[in-house]
């Protein structure tokens, strides 16, 4: 959680120390709790009672939380109203301009606007569609090789963590033998256990590491995602600015999708029904994935906002400069946004959730995770129609004040 790391960086400035998860309020990281697959209860009392909810930092740092759907609404879809710009970050939460990961997420226009036309090209529907043979066959590799194994086989370890893995070498047109560095760079950056500097340093490393890639591409570009935009846009996109878009493109395509595969199947598992209504047909298999999408809200907080001026959000007055945190899981639970959202319902309309956010910011690669899920889901319990869970449910160990929630893993007897 960038709020997380950024405000242990400058306690440790301060001299205090590298600190613990003690330091930061409770209201900060109340967002990031949850109770097995749902928020802590918590989150709805405040939810319902201040939806917009002030949380005083030492240091004269002010962050809100925004829980509320409207609100969270609000806030994402005003780029008028809020920066995600990295260099507030950089003046106020003692990092340096030097760590600018670049990409999407930590720009504003005119920049995120140009990078974004670079991009967008690459997510369109057409494009993506070359894809789909693949995945499919990615997932159908996948499902033969726990076939073969025997006993016990971890649903992360073996079906979640590759088929994201495989599909975004694939789309970026790295080496595929690479993939074990990169899924741990990928996965650091969101541990607020892992220390206040290692998010950092994952992220460094990532950059150089596509840094790496990009100058190969450039010597001999490929038919993935960076050989096409050096082939359409040349040295009109820089190396450091396509390795930030590389590295984007990782970090919201591998772990996102890898959590909503382990999560998801963790809930068929629990619901025979649903899993015998997907698995040859594809309306509802298509409706399954939008409401786990919404229930399971795997991001658990948006980009942190920050005020360019003061601004009201509903009803509570913002000041310029302090830090916004939305809250995707609370608002992908509020009862104004849909009854009964603490119920998973296939029949709930799909429509209207902020699993992807909002905004400008929504992310880029929605309808590649939607094809992944789609093709992954169905397939899963075809191919395993008596699969169940080889311990017990509470048993299960799930992450830990992490922006990206998920389960450590998820062993299953594939056969009765």
């Amino acid at each position: 959680m960038w709020l997380g790391r950024t405000y242990l960086a400058r306690i440790q400035k301060r001299g205090i120390g590298p600190g613990t998860m003690a330091l930061l309020p409770d209201a900060l990281l109340m967002p990031l709790r949850r109770d097995g697959l749902d928020p802590v209860a918590e989150l709805t009392v405040r939810q319902g009672e201040e939806p917009v909810s002030k949380v005083p930092l030492p240091f004269g740092m002010d962050a809100w939380v925004v829980t509320g759907h409207e609100a969270v609404k609000a806030v994402l879809g005003s780029a008028d109203g809020f920066s995600n710009d990295f260099t507030h970050l950089a003046g106020n939460a003692g990092v340096v301009e030097e760590q600018h990961p670049g990409g999407l997420g930590f720009s504003d226009p005119p920049v995120h606007t140009r990078l974004r036309r670079i991009l967008t090209p690459e997510f369109t529907m057409r494009r993506l569609r070359r894809l789909t043979p693949r995945i499919e066959a990615l997932v159908e590799e996948r499902l033969d090789a726990m076939e073969a194994a025997d006993g016990t086989v971890d649903l992360v370890e073996a079906f979640a963590l590759p088929i994201p893995s495989l599909t975004i070498c694939e789309l970026l047109g790295v080496p595929y033998e690479d993939r074990h560095d990169f899924q741990q760079l990928a996965m650091e950056r969101f541990d607020l256990f892992a220390g206040a500097t290692a998010p950092l340093g994952a992220m460094s490393a990532s950059l150089s590491y596509f840094r790496d890639v990009v100058k190969k591409q450039r010597e001999n570009p490929g038919d993935g995602l960076l050989g096409m935009i050096v082939k359409e846009h040349g040295d009109r996109v820089g190396d450091d600015e396509l390795a930030g878009l590389a590295d984007g493109v990782l970090t919201g395509g591998f772990e996102t999708t890898a959590s909503m595969l382990a999560l998801g199947s963790l809930v068929l598992l629990q619901d025979p029904d649903a899993a015998e209504r997907i698995a040859h047909d594809e309306e509802a298999a298509a409706a399954f994935v939008e409401e786990a999408l919404r229930y399971l809200t795997v991001v658990q907080l948006a980009f942190p906002r920050f005020a360019r001026e003061d601004v009201e959000v509903a009803g509570v007055l913002i000041p310029k400069g302090d830090m916004v945190l939305c809250s995707l899981s609370g608002a992908n639970r509020d009862a104004a946004f849909t009854p009964h959202g603490a119920d998973f319902d296939t029949r709930r309309k799909a429509g209207g959730h902020l699993a992807f956010g909002y905004g400008i910011h929504r992310c880029i690669g929605a309808e590649l995770a939607r094809m992944e899920l789609r093709a992954a889901f169905p397939a899963l319990v075809r191919r395993f129609p008596q699969m169940r869970l080889d311990v017990p449910a509470d048993e299960l160990a799930f992450r830990k004040l992490s922006i990206v929630y998920g389960v450590e893993s998820l062993p299953v007897r594939l056969r009765g």
